[in-house]
């Protein structure tokens, strides 16, 4: 299936600039809401292959948007390796049995992805069927260093000073763990592409908050593993590889020798710029500030008119936002978005 989106990722021709966003499937939606509460809570929501279906479709119906993206969470792995995820209201994500020692992290194993995670395979079979080839289908995991984050810190956290304090104390001890993290992954990946993920994604969200060595150490190593070790051609189609460091800008050109086809990028650096440094290399996804979506109509196609100038490339931009879009943005507001992108004609 020829597609703009994919044919952006891969730097080949296409007929006008791609769109998708981060959470298009959220809570800003009231059909998504509504879905919530039948599923009763977060996670039955992302167990339930045919509601996780329904909420990934739902911004298809209102958008014209050029992907779907699988609806998931990125902790689905550390609860398949008996973390115990749960989600309280207001605070976002948390762990029953985090990792508090270092012999946690000896007992923990690679968990059997075909078998704990088989759900996410299956509402990616699900999803890919229902679309009917419409628009293709991103997959999508955490990176080992986010996922470790939430593993050691327990939940969501502003200084991040257990992760850290193991990182720097006991690096032996933080390898071992974003070996077996990167270890899964690649199953993950691969699973949700034999399932018909036709492009996946790689969330590194709290890669920001390293230095240089530490990020190329203890993130970068690791997702270049997984690049190499995931399928890049299957059912004769390649499959685009994103990788999206949160606050990595700094690092461009180290992530575009990470083997992926495309970077992402959040909103703090020009995409100008991103295109000059690794644009010869690599396509790029992004950047509008979220909260441009909060702004005006026309506040709105000014900014995403002021993206897309910046890039000159005939191909190889997908647009999307810096980061998700926030449960506070009115519907209209992301109709206003996706039209401006494909409304947009570039000045020669």
């Amino acid at each position: 299936m020829a597609s703009d989106y994919i044919n952006a990722l891969l730097k080949k021709e296409v007929t006008r600039t791609p769109v998708w966003v981060m959470r298009q499937a959220g809570r800003y939606l009231p059909e998504y809401r509504e879905t919530r509460k039948k599923a009763g809570d977060f996670l039955s929501l992302c167990k339930s292959s045919e509601l996780a279906c329904e909420v990934t479709l739902q911004p298809l119906e209102r958008f014209d948007l050029d992907a779907a993206i699988l609806f998931s969470d990125i902790l689905t792995i550390p609860d398949a390796m008996g973390l115990g995820l749960y989600f309280v209201e207001g605070e976002g994500p948390k762990f029953s049995k985090p990792l508090t020692t270092l012999d946690d992290i000896d007992k923990l194993s690679k968990p059997d992805v075909g078998s704990e995670l088989a759900y996410v395979s299956e509402a990616v079979s699900v999803i890919k069927k229902s679309l009917k080839g419409r628009v293709p289908l991103i997959g999508f995991t955490g990176s080992p260093w986010t996922l470790a984050t939430y593993m050691v810190e327990g939940g969501s956290s502003k200084s991040f000073s257990k992760v850290k304090g193991l990182m720097f104390e006991n690096p032996n001890h933080m390898h071992q763990l974003l070996n077996v993290l990167a270890e899964t992954v690649i199953d993950y990946l691969n699973n949700q592409i034999e399932a018909g993920a036709d492009s996946v994604m790689i969330f590194d969200t709290w890669g920001g908050i390293l230095n240089k060595q530490s990020y190329e150490d203890f993130s970068l190593k690791y997702m270049t593993k997984i690049v190499a070790g995931i399928h890049r051609y299957y059912e004769d189609k390649t499959i685009p590889v994103t990788v999206f460091t949160k606050g990595g800008s700094a690092w461009l050109e180290q992530i575009a020798l990470s083997g992926c086809d495309a970077i992402g990028l959040d909103w703090t650096i020009e995409l100008g710029e991103a295109e000059r440094r690794v644009g010869s290399q690599v396509a790029l996804q992004g950047n509008l500030d979220p909260s441009v979506l909060c702004a005006t109509p026309e506040v709105i196609v000014t900014e995403v008119n002021k993206v897309l100038d910046q890039f000159k490339g005939e191909t190889g931009h997908v647009f999307n936002l810096g980061h998700g879009i926030t449960p506070d943005v009115n519907p209209d507001n992301m109709k206003v978005l996706v039209d401006a992108v494909h409304s947009y004609n570039k000045v020669k």
